[in-house]
């Protein structure tokens, strides 16, 4: 729910991925200069069923709370299900994935209110979408830290995705583009700049020269040297690049951790996925980063439940998690999506769904706490999200002893932890 209920504004309420974190403060901008008000977007999530339901059941709490405003839902479960939306009495209109980063369509949405005959739902083709603009946001409201979206959509078809038929194919933004965006949110006092993208590591294969992810790092450390820190969202090890791997040897203010799309560890699971690496591909390159960034920690997803799993199948999932030395997971029961292979597979009782993916995130609680339990007694460089609370270079958070300017990055020792979070002495 948005925390601001002033009748003069627009509030987004977002689901999912960082890159729909970072596209909400576009609809933000965009609606505003439209001269919309008293208005809530629903920025929504298609990854799994369950996201789909949570959405739907914030638009009706929104509707109960918010009587008089507009109701705009958006998102990939917009673009995937624009007729599940379309017809919540709730909703005012439903607007696809390339139509919400459009200021015509923000001013197009402004006037269709005054109009009885517009149509609710605007959801046009997303593979037509060829390209990704910058969006060139100045700010993100109430963050530390800014998104910045260098690649949307995906060329590659897992068996269990619906995401690319809610983004599109892959399309990236123009390596000067990305590093003047960055420039901007520096000189207006981000420390802190995460890349974000659907397929990150599929990066540039769409613009002249195919520059890789590892080509824009070191552009973007080479020319913007105010930025104290880089991070990346997820990424797919399979794809990382020769520079990609040297600038986290090379460059420390390219931040030691790495969230990877695993989904599991099961080689026969993994082909059935349709994903492109194997188990040992995945086991290789957590060695080989650790061999040139011995700081660096892994989180990972992983899909448990997956259609014709075994319980030796799983097994394997669970020893990836040691293997790969994991210690922030994503755990996703599995969730058949209407329209991909997945869901016509022989499916797995949902109990035993349940089940497992309750297993994984114990273990993966397990290798969070061994972890916690290390770094109790070092000192970390802590970026400070609010007074009370900030993130180490390698993603923990750190509730502070004392009251810390949001935006400060400190040094603290780190004197105890509570199996989530670590405590600063």
């Amino acid at each position: 729910m948005p925390k601001r209920l002033d009748p003069m504004s627009v509030d987004v309420v977002t689901f999912g991925c960082r890159l729909n974190a970072a596209e909400s403060e576009v609809i933000r901008r965009e609606a505003e200069r439209a001269g919309l008000t008293d208005t809530v977007v629903v920025n929504t999530c298609a990854v799994t069923a369950e996201a789909v339901r949570q959405a739907r059941q914030t638009i009706r709490a929104l509707r109960r709370a918010r009587p008089q405003a507009k109701i705009i839902v958006t998102g990939c479960a917009a673009q995937t299900e624009p007729q599940t939306f379309a017809a919540m009495s709730e909703t005012d209109r439903v607007l696809g994935n390339s139509e919400k980063l459009s200021a015509t369509m923000w001013r197009q949405t402004r006037d269709a209110f005054n109009v009885a005959s517009s149509p609710k739902t605007v959801v046009n083709d997303i593979m037509a979408v060829r390209h990704t603009a910058a969006h060139l946001v100045e700010g993100f409201s109430g963050r530390c830290r800014a998104f910045v979206q260098v690649q949307n959509g995906c060329d590659h078809r897992c068996t269990f995705c619906i995401i690319p038929f809610g983004r599109g194919n892959s399309r990236s933004v123009p390596m000067g583009a990305v590093v003047a965006d960055i420039e901007r949110l520096v000189a207006n006092g981000y420390s802190e700049i995460v890349l974000t993208g659907v397929d990150l590591t599929g990066y540039g294969a769409d613009l002249p020269g195919a520059p890789k992810l590892g080509a824009l790092i070191k552009q973007i450390l080479r020319h913007v040297p105010a930025l104290k820190r880089l991070r990346l969202s997820s990424i797919d090890s399979i794809e990382a690049d020769r520079d990609l791997i040297d600038a986290f040897a090379e460059h420390d203010r390219l931040m030691p951790h790495l969230h990877l799309s695993l989904q599991a560890g099961d080689d026969l699971i993994l082909k059935r996925m349709k994903r492109r690496h194997a188990r040992n591909d995945a086991i290789a390159f957590c060695r080989l980063l650790r061999s040139i960034r011995p700081d660096i920690v892994f989180g990972a997803d992983i899909i448990a439940g997956f259609p014709t799993e075994t319980e030796q199948m799983f097994s394997r999932s669970l020893e990836l998690v040691d293997e790969c030395g994991l210690t922030q997971l994503h755990v996703f029961p599995f969730s058949p999506r209407p329209g991909t292979p997945a869901a016509r597979m022989p499916q797995l009782d949902r109990r035993t769904v349940k089940e497992r993916a309750q297993r994984l995130r114990a273990h993966g609680a397990l290798a969070l706490r061994r972890h916690l339990d290390a770094e109790v007694g070092e000192r970390r460089r802590v970026l400070a999200e609010s007074e009370a609370q900030g993130r180490t270079e390698q993603y923990l958070p750190v509730r502070f002893s004392h009251s810390v300017a949001p935006g400060a990055i400190v040094n603290v020792k780190i004197g105890s932890h509570d199996g989530e979070r670590l405590l600063a002495t």
